[in-house]
């Protein structure tokens, strides 16, 4: 699997979503190896995407087509500024339930100074007992870069059942594989709360 993650600044966030809603439906159909996409801007005009295909050879070729160069050329006039782009075949999809009906997305980035033990510890948290301690949590993806760089997508069923989750008491297990997560990490996550995300996949 591949994905790609692109963020930047919008003041339209609007017709930034506009125009995300056309490209699912005019070029989503015919796109080579679409996997899935969730999109969406923060309150504070942040927006991110994460893209997924079936390969980075199928990814190239849909960047390759000639109506992708027209929607992305018009697309682009909307945010404020360069737009950064990361791709990735490094990605981990999690699921408890159905991601597409979440009505609240968290998307968190950030580095960590041991990806091996991390990766580790990420799948102490991918179980059966994770998914009782948080049944609010739909699923994720997570999405490995260089240098130990990371983005993970969280789909949950709505923000206020997500908030309670956050003060649910974790398994003894589960906690300590938690805070060890944290001190792994190269400073805290970047934190970005998408509360009315575009949730797309292939008819």
């Amino acid at each position: 699997m591949f994905a790609q993650v692109f963020q930047g600044r919008t003041s339209d966030p609007e017709a930034l979503r506009a125009a995300l809603n056309r490209w699912v439906a005019e070029l989503g159909p015919t796109a080579i190896g679409w996997l899935g996409s969730t999109d969406g801007t923060t309150d504070d005009g942040t927006f991110i995407a994460v893209a997924r295909f079936e390969s980075a050879d199928a990814a190239a070729r849909n960047s390759g087509r000639p109506e992708q160069g027209e929607w992305w050329a018009e697309t682009e006039k909307l945010f404020d500024g360069d737009v950064t782009f990361r791709d990735s075949e490094d990605v981990e999809v999690d699921l408890q339930g159905d991601p597409d009906t979440a009505g609240f997305v968290q998307i968190m980035q950030g580095r960590v100074r041991d990806v091996a033990r991390a990766r580790e510890l990420m799948a102490r948290l991918s179980s059966e007992e994770a998914a009782a301690a948080r049944p609010d949590v739909l699923g994720s993806v997570w999405i490995g870069h260089d240098g130990g760089e990371w983005t993970q997508v969280v789909y949950f069923a709505s923000e206020a059942e997500a908030r309670e989750g956050e003060r649910t008491e974790l398994p003894p297990g589960m906690r300590a594989a938690m805070e060890e997560l944290m001190e792994l990490g190269d400073g805290p996550p970047s934190f970005y709360d998408l509360r009315r995300p575009g949730i797309h996949s292939p008819a």
